[in-house]
């Protein structure tokens, strides 16, 4: 008995030096290691390539993505490629489809999803009419995951992405659907501010494979081959990029993952803009051990927004972080849409994710994680051009907020699970 406590006291005590030894181990590549390294050893490890041959535009405003778009769609010579979260029934569809007719005409094959919530939920939606007069030129349209009764289906996951891909060597993604109010703003709320980015490189190749799964899923179509992964010349000189995806079922923990993981391994700046700023558990732990590492933490969120209660929520989790040591910046000039964030001025990230539980637990969702400095120093550029536009939160700020106001605030964020 007593050699047996012997040697159970020496094995505790080894697995203790041996976790220890680890942790150890995980500080001192943390601190030897860039935060970008560690980031593109992780997606690796996770199984997700991170590519090097890219060009990277981005673009930050409406008109720039839909001048950028629209002439490139004009040049496609084999396939045209959309997926978006809703087509708002306006004048910049109305341009795109005729555009899209016109290509259908040429013999290019144009495949386009919506999500069927994102749709109905739009002020403007796409009619059975107008599905119909669509389908009739030529363009293959379908709805992700049709509302269907008992109506609750989409309840839980939907598809939130912006994908297009061009004869599979262009790609967008980023935050953006189709709708006029990305250039014209909204009555109530202003300017619509926005981020995209076009991508030409092997990077496109992981978007196509995401669309055309999501293709297969709804229409049982396989579709494949050289055509629509065409080979191009590796350029090392490129922009290195990783696409990470949220698939409900297939990977629905990567994107809060990854998103954290980068917080994680922060070693001196942290920028983020965001919507809807209601962040899960893990990522909001991650800011807060940053700000504990003494890490700057710059968060920017709107002062409006399109939907109520979810900004009151923001403002509330805001302030706690505020009072840890983050910046929060108030964006007053319009709505700030876009979904971006920098890390050590090294690797940023675009995409269609919102940090909050609809998109980080429900969500079909994109992300293009950038290792680029002067990609990433553009945004950062940006951010500093919109701090002049926003109103800096102070507890003096904070308290002049109504007790009810506050109240709201308060009783919503205990919604963030499910908002």
């Amino acid at each position: 008995m007593r050699v047996f406590i012997i040697l159970f006291l020496l094995l505790f005590v080894g697995n203790i030096q041996a976790q220890d030894s680890l942790a150890i181990q995980k500080e001192v590549e943390n601190v030897v290691l860039s935060s970008d390294s560690i980031v593109r050893r992780y997606l690796i490890e996770s199984g997700i390539q991170v590519t090097e041959d890219n060009s990277v535009k981005l673009l930050k405003s409406g008109a720039e993505k839909f001048n950028d778009l629209f002439p490139i769609i004009e040049q496609a010579k084999h396939h045209i490629h959309m997926e978006y979260f809703n087509f708002r029934n306006d004048s910049i569809a109305n341009t795109l489809f005729e555009i899209l007719a016109r290509k259908a005409g040429e013999g290019v094959e144009v495949r386009l999803m919506f999500d069927a919530f994102g749709n109905s939920s739009n002020n403007k939606p796409l009619t059975k009419k107008h599905l119909k007069a669509i389908r009739e030129t030529g363009i293959q349209i379908v709805k992700f995951d049709p509302i269907k009764f008992p109506y609750i289906n989409h309840v839980f996951h939907r598809d939130h992405r912006k994908i297009v891909v061009i004869d599979g060597g262009i790609g967008y993604t980023g935050g953006m659907n189709i709708a006029d109010y990305y250039i014209q703003g909204l009555p109530k709320i202003g300017q619509w501010r926005d981020m995209h980015v076009r991508i030409e490189g092997s990077a496109v190749h992981d978007l196509q494979k995401i669309f055309l799964a999501m293709w297969k899923k709804e229409t049982k179509e396989v579709i494949g081959g050289d055509a629509y992964f065409p080979q191009s010349t590796p350029d090392r000189q490129g922009k290195q990029v990783a696409i990470v995806d949220r698939w409900a079922r297939k990977s629905p923990k990567q994107m809060r993952r990854t998103l954290a993981k980068s917080i994680n391994v922060a070693q001196f700046k942290v920028q983020i803009i965001n919507p809807y700023f209601v962040p899960t558990k893990s990522i909001k732990k991650e800011i807060r051990k940053a700000l504990e590492r003494g890490v700057d933490v710059e968060i920017m969120i709107s002062s409006k927004s399109d939907i109520p209660f979810t900004p009151e929520a923001s403002l509330y989790i805001s302030h706690k972080l505020m009072k840890k040591g983050a910046e929060v910046y108030m964006y007053d000039d319009g709505f700030h849409h876009s979904k971006i964030m920098m890390i050590d001025e090294s690797f940023c990230t675009v995409g269609s994710t919102n940090l909050n539980s609809r998109s980080l637990r429900y969500d079909y969702e994109t992300n293009a994680f950038i290792f680029d400095k002067e990609t990433t120093q553009e945004l950062i550029d940006m951010f500093e051009e919109d701090k002049e536009a926003s109103t800096i939160m102070t507890e003096e700020g904070w308290k002049k907020r109504s007790k009810w106001r506050r109240f709201v605030g308060w009783f919503a964020h205990l919604f963030t699970p499910f908002i």
